[in-house]
């Protein structure tokens, strides 16, 4: 695969949940994206508020991709706005992992005035479901259709990748998606396989997305899966 450098926008949260993502994406940035010559900017969330990502809006403004690992997060106005205003635009995004539930409260939460929420993006923009998961028959394989090809999987065995945390129940993508990978529970388990890689596009302007619910911890610790997301940025960012 051809990269093509781009200024990329990492949008994150540090919390007990959120699989340590603020050090592994600091890793990714370092070890995988600048050395390929991408500019990387990560903004972390809650500073200085919970729910307030200092410095979004304005990264976003030249952006040419949007990496969000965040979840349950309700944001200013304008922060969202921002977000859609990248996605209505055409620009891509990646979603790790916890994107799947990233701007839906629980019933319990309560939101405070100013802020807003976005529970359709998961369906609208992902393009999956959020269903759930699954804790049995860990850890799970990973295969990749039978028949796919795709400069996405360059370099990736997906023989190598196993699953060490929950399976994101995701089905039904939407008609558009298309699988890159599934992922398949053990025994001990009734729940089918699931995809935990595909991309699709979105909107009007056809932003380009890749969603994994890899992202946890040891998966970060896979070349394969590292391998994967560095393949995801190349196949988002276009020259």
């Amino acid at each position: 695969m051809i990269a093509h450098a781009g200024n990329v926008v990492i949008m994150t949260v540090e919390e007990p949940d959120n699989y340590d993502a603020v050090n592994s994406m600091n890793s990714f940035a370092s070890d995988d994206l600048r050395p390929r010559g991408h500019q990387v900017t990560i903004v972390v969330g809650d500073r200085p508020l919970k729910h307030h990502f200092e410095g979004l809006v304005t990264a976003l403004k030249n952006a040419d991709l949007l990496i969000l690992f965040s979840r349950r997060r309700f944001l200013p106005k304008d922060q969202m706005d921002a977000i859609r205003a990248h996605l209505n635009a055409g620009k891509p995004l990646l979603g790790i992992r916890t994107a799947n539930h990233a701007f839906i409260p629980r019933p319990k939460d309560i939101v405070d005035a100013g802020l807003t929420i976005w529970p359709e993006f998961t369906h609208e923009v992902l393009g999956g479901e959020n269903a759930g998961y699954e804790t049995q028959g860990l850890p799970y394989t990973v295969n990749a259709p039978a028949g796919i090809q795709t400069s996405l999987l360059d370099g990736v065995n997906a023989a190598n990748i196993r699953g060490h945390q929950s399976l994101y129940k995701v089905l039904p993508l939407a008609a558009d998606a298309t699988p890159i990978l599934m992922g398949i529970p053990g025994a001990g388990t009734t729940t089918p396989a699931q995809p935990v890689a595909w991309i699709r596009s979105y909107g009007a302007n056809k932003a380009g997305i890749f969603y994994t619910s890899l992202g946890a911890p040891e998966d970060m610790r896979i070349a394969d899966v590292r391998r994967l997301l560095v393949n995801a940025v190349n196949w988002l960012i276009k020259p």
